[in-house]
């Protein structure tokens, strides 16, 4: 009596870690943009919120930018606005995540404070 085998195949297998992998990997390589746009957000209310002028939006960003260790923007990159009487800081930037030869995966970042 023959019978009949069940499971995954060495191939399916090994296709199903490739899988696996690359998107760990991408992953990998994601999670740190989305920890830096966290504290982009954070210094960009932060300023709203302590700053009165331009300047000092710009430099308290710059100052919380040093800490949090933000390298993808700067104060000067800032739209620094006014809606009523509460400053409005907004951010707009892009992250390029190479995969494998000329692939890349570009990550488009925006936000405004509170």
């Amino acid at each position: 009596m023959k019978h009949r085998q069940r499971g995954i195949s060495f191939i399916g297998l090994l296709f199903v870690g490739v899988v696996v992998a690359s998107a760990g990997i991408l992953t990998a390589q994601v999670i740190p943009t989305l920890i830096e746009f966290q504290a982009i957000s954070k210094a960009a209310n932060k300023a709203a919120a302590e700053g009165n002028t331009v300047i000092e939006i710009r430099t308290i960003f710059n100052k919380a930018a040093d800490i949090d260790d933000i390298t993808s923007i700067s104060g000067k990159d800032l739209e620094i606005t006014k809606e009523g009487d509460k400053a409005v800081v907004k951010f707009a930037y892009n992250r390029e995540i190479h995969m494998f030869g000329p692939a890349y995966l570009l990550l488009k970042y925006n936000g405004r404070s509170k």
